[in-house]
């Protein structure tokens, strides 16, 4: 629905109260231009979606309804010269639209009547595929075939295969399990299931000195480059 402007003193299109304020026959100043505008932001909101042509032709004929009531409210208003010069650009624009705006209305009664290009007589063409005569079988199949090679190949990725290893948590549980039921016990000894795994013995090694610095293991070596002998106080059930 086009949008109505609905006042005390009118009701109607907004392009027939810009015709009657600037005949004189309807006062500006009865006009609530601000109700003006909440009424027509309220009718976009409504539409769902934002007129473009609607929305610019409300703007042109609020700016000219605001240029005319604030000539009315401020006659003897001193105006600098580039404020006169905005408001004579505004007038020239106005006047510019009104001409295009009174045009379209004989566009609009002319359009369609007279046709200028009438139809083409001429026989449709079908669209046949036709190769160049140099473009031979062969020539098609090698083509095929650069293209083919063209492509990205495959790449076979490497697989490796990823050992588990014990986490350090794990290893310290392991190594106070043996070490409570033995007492005492050698370093080799404990690890001497990891079969020359660096990565377990690193991993002993560590949860060795963990429970060093808790506390519960006592370490001892009697040489350099000896074994290590760890020895607990807590008693748990010896192995025999």
């Amino acid at each position: 629905m086009p949008f109505t402007v609905k006042q005390a003193s009118f009701e109607g299109p907004l392009d027939l109260l810009l015709e009657l304020i600037e005949n004189r026959k309807l006062f500006i100043g009865d006009i609530a231009l601000a109700k003006v505008t909440d009424d027509f932001i309220e009718h976009v909101k409504n539409l769902g979606i934002m007129p473009m042509g609607e929305s610019a032709h409300f703007i042109l004929v609020a700016s000219t309804l605001l240029l005319i009531k604030s000539k009315s409210l401020l006659p003897q208003l001193a105006l600098s010269e580039e404020e006169k010069s905005d408001i004579r650009d505004l007038e020239t624009r106005l006047k510019i639209y009104k001409r295009i705006k009174e045009a379209g209305k004989s566009v609009q009664e002319l359009f369609g009547k007279d046709m200028i290009f009438g139809r083409s007589s001429a026989r449709a063409v079908e669209p046949v595929f036709a190769p160049d005569p140099q473009f031979t079988l062969d020539k098609s199949l090698a083509c095929l075939k650069e293209l083919i090679n063209r492509l990205p190949k495959k790449e076979a990725l490497p697989k490796h295969m990823v050992k588990k290893v014990m986490s350090l948590e794990d290893m310290i549980q392991t190594l106070t399990g043996r070490i409570q039921s033995a007492l005492k016990m050698s370093f080799h000894e404990f690890t001497a299931g990891q079969k020359g795994e660096k990565v377990g013995v690193i991993v002993s090694f560590l949860a060795m000195l963990e429970l060093v610095k808790n506390g519960i293991l006592h370490v001892s070596q009697e040489s350099q480059f000896g074994d290590i002998t760890m020895e607990t106080k807590e008693v748990g059930v010896p192995r025999y």
